[in-house]
């Protein structure tokens, strides 16, 4: 292996295999995750019939929002589980999870046939899915940082999002590709099934990857010491409640601004600006590619001038610029115009994006670092992130939209006030301490 910080990786180093091994299944892992959202539109009358287009949207968001819900219990059986058999391990049962949890929607039959067995199929695999990325992301938020050159650890671990938006840009390719090769009818009727199935199928190729992987230095080292403590909750709260508490903190704001920009945004396009589905899938497509490219320089920004200015710039221009940009939205139609309004959005809040993981990891020491990354910003993620389309569409649906925007300002005006106070991170990282 090569020696952190005194080597650059090549193509054939194992350690830059790993990581681009480890990224993309993560890549997978979030297509499926993403998939939901991106055909929400197309499914939402096949599970839940009644109602209007925003009702049903509303009804598929309390379903995505329940996938949050049990994203803490996933981080803290599987954050557990990883750290104590290895963060390969983890990863592997989280593949195996969610491509359960695709099938079954793929095959799910609908309401018309199966009343209200229908939904209640949906919530259980789109729970199956959301105990699978609970666990995700801290093991692979644990694995990219431990396995990172240590002057390159931004830059390296923000391939986490970059995989993560390229499995969300993913979803949406195969949504516009469908949307132009099928009927409209078709696509409503049996076609919003193919992604689900190709979701399945991948993460099993996926899950052979991963088994492949190599363990990382930090983990083997530990697992070799003698008297290091076993992960758990208690211990958690023990030792680390300080750190625990921040994660929560800083994700907070962040990951709220990151569902409602990269998320509710396609439904806001549809739903509110008048675009049509197309025109806004196109746009958001775009958009995330951008913000993807994006991911790289502000992880190797950070690299250079620290974590905490990085992310203390999404907190103030978030807060200052979340209610103009969604009111220049609401007024335009022009697809082009409503681009560059998301990719600015997308801009500032990689500023949390790219760096957030490897923030998290450089808190904690090796033998609980999987459980500290992976349940604090679980309990933020199922709080905020999960509930933004849900609190979105039942605001409109009030006649209260925005007080939505308003919300999301605040929220990332507190996680600024968190930046601006924490410590670099970069210059006390914990991933390289024995």
């Amino acid at each position: 292996m090569i020696t952190p910080g005194k080597t650059a990786m090549t193509a054939n180093s194992p350690r830059l295999r790993s990581i681009l091994g480890g990224s993309a299944g993560n890549l997978v892992e979030w297509y499926d995750w993403y998939v939901y959202s991106a055909f929400a539109l197309y499914f939402a009358p096949v599970f839940f019939p009644q109602g209007d287009k925003t009702a049903q949207l509303l009804s598929t968001g309390a379903v995505f929002a329940a996938g949050f819900l049990i994203r803490p219990i996933g981080a803290w059986l599987m954050g557990i589980y990883a750290d104590r058999n290895g963060r390969k391990s983890g990863l592997t049962l989280s593949v195996l999870l969610m491509s359960a949890g695709s099938a079954a929607i793929a095959v799910a039959p609908s309401h018309a046939k199966a009343g209200v067995f229908a939904p209640a199929i949906l919530v259980f695999a789109r729970l199956l899915q959301g105990f699978s990325v609970g666990g995700e992301y801290g093991a692979s938020a644990t694995y990219l940082s431990e396995m990172a050159e240590s002057r390159h650890r931004g830059f390296w671990s923000s391939l986490q999002y970059v995989t993560l938006i390229m499995g969300q840009l993913v979803a949406l390719i195969v949504l516009l590709f469908l949307q132009n090769t099928m009927e409209e009818s078709a696509l409503e009727h049996w076609g919003w099934r193919i992604p689900f199935a190709i979701g399945a199928v991948l993460a099993l190729i996926v899950l052979v990857l991963r088994r492949r992987l190599a363990e990382t230095e930090q983990f083997a080292d530990a697992a070799r010491s003698a008297g290091t403590p076993n992960s758990s909750i208690s211990l958690l709260l023990r030792q680390h409640p300080g750190q625990a508490a921040l994660v929560i903190a800083l994700t907070a704001g962040g990951t709220l601004a990151f569902y409602t920009y990269s998320t509710y945004m396609q439904k806001y396009l549809v739903n509110s600006a008048g675009f049509s589905r197309n025109q806004s899938s196109s746009i958001m497509t775009a958009a995330l590619f951008v913000f993807m490219c994006l991911q790289p320089l502000f992880g190797a920004l950070s690299d250079r001038i620290g974590r905490w200015p990085v992310m203390s710039f999404f907190g103030l221009f978030g807060a200052l610029g979340t209610i103009p940009l969604f009111d220049f939205l609401g007024q335009t139609r022009d697809p082009l115009a409503a681009f560059l309004l998301v990719t600015a959005a997308l801009f500032v809040v990689s500023g949390y994006t790219a760096i957030n993981a490897i923030v998290k990891a450089e808190l904690f020491p090796v033998h609980i670092r999987t459980l500290g990354v992976a349940l604090p910003y679980a309990i933020a993620n199922a709080v905020f992130g999960g509930t933004a389309e849900y609190v979105a569409l039942q605001l409109k649906n009030w006649g209260w939209e925005d007080a939505f925007f308003m919300y999301v300002s605040i929220m990332i005006g507190l996680s600024l006030i968190v930046y601006l106070t924490m410590s670099e991170t970069r210059r006390d990282s914990l991933i390289d301490r024995k």
